[in-house]
């Protein structure tokens, strides 16, 4: 299993290492979940808007990703898996699981995305980003009570 990281491998040798050591008929599953989770629709509209503009201070930013590897689209698994000709069955599924959780829970999903704490470390600030709306909206619509949410997860399954 691949849980949150394909993204990061370069795609020929690591299909042919899953086949090399899968057993025919083994199967291999790379999963990724989505963001925001499905919780309050403020909360979900600020964790976007903080996806979103720390996409566009990446791009302004001139510098390459914080890692310096390449990132390979997240939409694009299914193909490539599909193209590499190491499997005989691929297909993307959809999964989703009910979980519960607070504003403090979902500041800390927002803190664990790489980028947005690459960038507060070079000095850009909680408002820039909208962290701090998402603070704010997080603790007045959920407050330190856990709600019902679910998350949704993206499972690109792969039969050698």
């Amino acid at each position: 299993t691949c849980s949150q990281s394909l993204h990061w491998m370069e795609p020929e040798p690591t299909f042919a290492e899953v086949a090399r050591i899968l057993r025919p008929g083994g199967v291999f599953a790379a999963y990724d979940y989505d963001w925001p989770p499905i919780c309050n629709w403020e909360v979900e509209r600020a964790f976007t808007e903080l996806v979103r503009r720390v996409g566009e201070a990446r791009k302004g930013s001139g510098t390459p990703p914080w890692t310096g590897r390449p990132r390979y689209d997240k939409p694009e698994h299914l193909e490539r898996i599909q193209a590499s000709g190491r499997f005989r069955y691929a297909r993307e599924i959809g999964l989703h699981s009910r979980e519960r959780g607070n504003a403090e829970r979902i500041v800390g999903m927002a803190l664990s995305l790489g980028p947005l704490v690459v960038l507060l470390e070079r000095g850009l600030t909680e408002e820039d980003l909208g962290l701090a709306q998402l603070r704010e909206t997080a603790a007045r619509t959920l407050g330190n009570d856990e709600a019902e949410w679910f998350m949704s997860y993206r499972v690109r399954l792969a039969v050698k």
